[in-house]
């Protein structure tokens, strides 16, 4: 195990899973909708995760830590899982899947100005600087390109992703900065566990129709492929190639979700897609790396702290 080395073949193994659990979803949230409404589906991909979690955080001890900060937990569900997931139901009953997945791509971008804003000036240097220009680039193209080439795009859906990509930026401010010292099993699966609870009435008050088999089968994939398996296949990613590389996969998710979102569901691939696509996942990895693979010489790698991913 090298975490600063080359990736082993579990950690390619590791990576490649972590591409696909967290690029899959996307898909599974637009057959979700068809006949469950979007607090229905936080609340049961929510609470299924936490069940199927549950022992494991309870046995490492990691619960028990994660109690004593319960205020900063539910902050973190609540910008994390709360709002996102609900957005993203709601915005998936307009949106293409591929879309979305492309348009969530975009959280290094809201992640380095909410750095700027805080005082990194590390964010100016000239390649991380280009990226920000690059990638807000490429979302206005995928955003304005159905009306450039032809075709519609709701304006509300697509906002509502890229406000789902502003809370996934903001939410490893809240862990780096209140819940480091947190084991981060604890950390998902308490909040998961509230986010559930406070969700569960308002999805049996919003549900108004009997749930179909695929709509059913698409929830219990959120709940336990993308949600319980892929936190523990992340945590697993995280020991095996260490914390600075181990979220790079989330440059691959959204060619998962914009490729199975045209095998599957028969979604279109505009040019404005097309053209957009590249320039937000080259804007991104700039914006966020400055295009390194590894932390500066100067960052001991033991002080890197392992930022949490959106998980759709």
């Amino acid at each position: 195990m090298n975490p600063h080395g080359g990736f082993s073949r579990r950690g390619w193994l590791l990576f490649g899973a972590m591409a696909l659990l967290w690029g899959v979803p996307y898909l599974f949230i637009s057959v979700a909708v068809e006949s469950f409404s979007p607090p229905a589906i936080v609340a049961g991909r929510t609470l299924i995760a936490a069940l199927l979690l549950l022992p494991f955080a309870i046995r490492g001890g990691a619960l028990r830590e994660a109690w004593t900060v319960w205020p900063w937990v539910l902050a973190f569900g609540a910008i994390e899982m709360a709002g996102p997931f609900v957005l993203l139901g709601h915005a998936e009953m307009t949106l293409p899947s591929g879309m979305t997945g492309l348009l969530v791509a975009t959280v290094p971008l809201f992640a380095a100005l909410i750095a700027l804003g805080g005082g990194d000036r590390g964010v100016l240097r000239p390649a991380r600087g280009i990226g920000l220009l690059i990638g807000f680039i490429g979302v206005a193209i995928v955003v304005a390109g159905p009306g450039l080439f032809g075709g519609e795009v709701s304006l509300l859906a697509a906002g509502e992703v890229l406000l789902v990509a502003v809370l996934y930026a903001i939410a490893p401010f809240i862990v780096a900065r209140k819940l480091s010292h947190i084991p981060s099993l604890g950390t998902i699966t308490l909040s998961l566990l509230m986010i559930g609870v406070i969700y569960l009435p308002i999805g049996l008050l919003t549900q108004h129709e009997v749930p179909t088999l695929p709509s059913i089968a698409a929830l219990l994939a959120l709940a336990v492929i993308c949600t319980a398996v892929a936190f523990l296949a992340f945590f697993a990613l995280i020991r095996e190639v260490g914390p600075v590389r181990a979220p790079l996969f989330t440059y691959v998710n959204p060619v998962v979700a914009i490729i199975l979102g045209a095998i599957v569901l028969s979604e279109p691939l505009t040019p404005g897609l097309l053209i957009g696509f590249p320039l937000i996942i080259i804007g991104c990895w700039f914006a966020a790396t400055g295009g390194r693979l590894r932390p500066p010489a100067s960052a001991p790698p033991g002080l890197v702290a392992a930022p949490l991913p959106p998980a759709p």
